[in-house]
């Protein structure tokens, strides 16, 4: 649930820092790049999430090998 909530917080950023960059544009270029990098974390980070599942997988069992397996002669 916290995953969720972190996602939507992060995409509610970015909505602000685009929103705030179509009111009053940046003062000059660099400033406009200097937007993008921590924007583009927030969309990331909003579009993907943790990158972790929320519900732990099983592992599975490694597959049990005979000792006894024929050989071909």
């Amino acid at each position: 649930m916290s995953s969720l909530l972190l996602r939507l917080i992060c995409g509610v950023l970015f909505a602000a820092l685009a929103l705030g960059a179509i009111v009053r544009p940046p003062a000059d270029l660099h400033q406009g790049l200097a937007m993008l990098l921590p924007g583009a974390m927030l969309l990331n980070f909003a579009i993907k999430g943790t990158g972790r599942s929320v519900i732990p997988r099983k592992r599975s069992p490694a597959p049990a090998s005979s000792p006894s397996e024929p050989t071909r002669s």
